[in-house]
C-alpha cells in the first residue's frame, strides 16, 4: 500500500475514533499513535476531530431529548443522562467557563467534549461562550494525553 494512503487511513481512523463519545480524544490519541502517527499529528487531528459533534450537540440536544423522552424505549434513559449531566455540572454551575474548560480538560470517563457540550447545553451556555471554552479544555485535555501516550511508547 502507498504511504500515501497508509497515512490517509490512520488520519481517517484517529479523526473518526475522536468523534466517538466516551473514547473521544483519550482513545484517540493512542490509536493515532499505533496507526503511525507522530504524537504531535495524532493529537492535532484528535482535536479537530473531538471537536466535529461539539456545535451540534449544543445546537440540538434539547430537540432530541424532548422528543425521545416521549418514547417508552428512551425515555427513562434521557431522565438519567439529564441527570448525570446536571450532577457534573455543578462545577460548571459553581465556576461557568473555567469550570466548563476543567471538566472538557480532564481526561477520565465521564468527562471530555461530549460531557462539556451537554452540561453547557443544559445549563444554557451560549454558544458563544461554550464552543471556546470546550476547544480549550479539549486542547488541554490533547496534551494531557499526548504527553502520556508519548511517555508510554517511549518505554518500548
Amino acid at each position: 500500500m502507498p504511504v500515501e494512503e497508509n497515512l490517509m487511513q490512520a488520519i481517517l481512523l484517529t479523526f473518526g475514533t475522536a468523534m466517538v463519545p466516551v473514547l473521544e480524544l483519550r482513545g484517540a490519541i493512542p490509536v493515532g499513535v499505533a496507526a503511525g502517527l507522530s504524537p504531535a499529528a495524532a493529537c492535532l487531528v484528535s482535536i479537530l476531530g473531538n471537536m466535529v459533534p461539539v456545535p451540534f450537540i449544543l445546537l440540538l440536544i434539547r430537540r432530541i431529548f424532548d422528543w425521545l423522552r416521549g418514547t417508552r424505549l428512551f425515555g427513562p434513559r434521557i431522565d438519567w443522562l439529564e441527570r448525570r449531566a446536571h450532577l457534573k455540572g455543578r462545577m460548571v454551575r459553581k465556576y461557568r467557563l473555567p469550570g466548563l474548560i476543567i471538566l472538557v480538560a480532564i481526561p477520565l470517563p465521564g468527562t471530555g467534549a461530549w460531557t462539556g457540550a451537554l452540561v453547557a447545553a443544559l445549563l444554557d451556555i451560549r454558544m458563544r461562550h461554550a464552543l471556546p471554552a470546550i476547544f480549550l479544555g479539549v486542547v488541554i485535555a490533547g496534551a494531557i494525553v499526548t504527553t502520556l501516550t508519548y511517555g508510554v511508547v517511549q518505554l518500548f
